[in-house]
């Protein structure tokens, strides 16, 4: 069986607890309670083949705290990392620009290909954003961009 060590990365407040936690199939959060350091949330997909380890996949989906005075843990966060998914609040332009340090980080200096890595827009409920208002800059713009709203059509994010 193949195993994947994930991690959810992004600012503050972007979704990335509410998103894990949806993926794994964990309990509901209805409070933001900020995540401190990192969370580990390991579930299976039996749908994932590979010729060498058969089939299904164990995923580590480490959810990380996006509060900057964690940064002295990243590099024990980021070791043997599989790939790296960058949350942010599509609705918040600060967002926009702090992904940027996101993707320097985790994806470029650990030499991580940009196919290792995707973006996650995250709309939360409530927030009628337009999906298609969105412009990256270089080299985000090369990534694979990912809408989520989990109250809309949540069966898209997986």
């Amino acid at each position: 069986m193949l195993k994947a060590k994930i991690l959810f990365v992004g600012p503050c407040e972007s979704g990335k607890t509410v998103l894990a936690n949806f993926l794994t199939e964990s309990s509901d959060i209805t409070e933001y309670n900020p995540t401190q350091g990192v969370r580990i949330l390991e579930f299976e997909n039996p749908h994932v083949t590979s010729n060498t380890k058969g089939t299904g996949c164990e995923f580590e989906l480490w959810d990380c705290g996006g509060d900057p005075k964690f940064e002295s843990c990243w590099p024990a966060l980021m070791k043997d990392s599989h790939g790296v998914v960058i949350v942010f609040n599509a609705d918040l332009p600060s967002h926009l620009k702090e992904i940027e340090m996101w993707y320097s980080c985790f994806v470029q200096q650990q030499f991580l290909q940009d196919t290792q890595c995707l973006l996650i827009a995250h709309h939360k409920p409530g927030s009628g954003s337009d999906k298609g208002n969105l412009t990256l800059s270089p080299p985000l713009n090369k990534l694979k961009l990912v809408h989520s709203n989990l109250e809309d059509d949540p069966e898209e994010i997986r």
